[in-house]
């Protein structure tokens, strides 16, 4: 290999999680920071978050009701 083109690997990288969790990994980065972590994510933790933005769920349960409600008329 040759020699000084590589970058600078750090055994005990620090990663930093925004819920506070942190813990060490091998990386070429020194310090990583991370918003999700497997100690805060849904799909580890089975605390599963709906996130309703604008009213989203809501408005496409109503088209599902009103689309089912439409069908039901023609196939009489």
């Amino acid at each position: 290999m040759k020699k000084d083109i590589h970058p600078k690997y750090y055994p005990s990288a620090r990663v930093q999680c925004a819920c506070g969790n942190t813990f060490t990994i091998g990386s070429t980065k020194e310090l990583i920071d991370v918003e999700i972590c497997s100690k805060c994510h849904p799909f580890y933790t089975g605390k599963e978050k709906m996130v309703d933005t604008m009213g989203r769920v809501e408005r496409f349960r109503k088209r599902l009701a009103k689309k089912g409600s439409q069908k039901k008329k023609k196939k009489k």
